[in-house]
């Protein structure tokens, strides 16, 4: 199978799209042979819609599988698409990026060190997640610094030992590693889509960094 993969060649598929456990939610110019890599990989329904009208989707949706929570500039239109999936949040600050600003499995959630407190916790009541406000490589916005499944979490490459071990009171028992995609780019949620079935990657990513996914998330056979 394959398991690199670009949209619009661009090798950044994790800003225009997001992966849950039951479906992944894409943009509607994605090709059909996107969302059939994504489908194949990650054995999802594949959704179609924008957010707020952008096609960076990846970046302003976020969640698990007891909801999404998604930008409050979305549209009715939008929402009702979303819904059909599943419960959905949506955020009421300027820190309307969602997947930028949450990182979220279906243990725990981390969100942008700045975000309000009654904001993040109101997210984790609807996740039904403990939360906590975290970096990686002192980077803020968690949701594309790391990617979490149900398996494991890929934090970006510099991430401190501090920030992993912070990550570690989180996720119990879950893999940890640090990793990098699309030839030694740290922002890892950038260009992996992930499930607790599978994942795909940008397709710049080396052999070596496929590997590193592969044994952060469980897939090494």
């Amino acid at each position: 199978m394959e398991r690199t993969i670009d949209f619009a060649a661009d090798p950044h598929i994790g800003v225009f799209a997001r992966a849950f456990e039951e479906f992944a939610v894409v943009p509607p110019m994605a090709t059909e042979e996107f969302t059939e890599s994504v489908a194949e990989a990650l054995d999802v329904e594949v959704v179609r819609t924008t957010v707020q009208g952008s096609s960076i989707i990846g970046s302003l949706l976020a969640g698990n599988s007891n909801g999404m929570v998604v930008s409050g500039l979305a549209t009715d239109e939008e929402l009702a698409v979303l819904r059909e999936h599943g419960e959905v949040m949506t955020l009421g600050t300027s820190m309307n990026a969602a997947g930028n600003v949450i990182l979220a499995n279906d243990s725990f959630a981390a969100v942008h060190p700045d975000m309000p407190i009654e904001e993040a916790e109101e997210i984790g009541t609807f996740l039904g997640v403990p939360v906590r406000r975290l970096t990686f490589a002192g980077i803020k916005t968690v949701g594309m610094a790391a990617v979490a499944t149900n398996k494991g979490v890929l934090v970006h490459a510099r991430s401190t030992d501090a920030e992993i071990a912070d990550l570690a009171e989180c996720v119990g028992d879950l893999q940890i590693g640090t990793g990098t995609v699309n030839m030694g780019g740290g922002l890892v949620g950038t260009g992996v889509l992930a499930n607790s079935k599978g994942y795909v990657a940008g397709f710049e990513t080396t052999g070596f960094e496929l590997g590193r996914i592969e044994e952060v998330f469980g897939f090494l056979e």
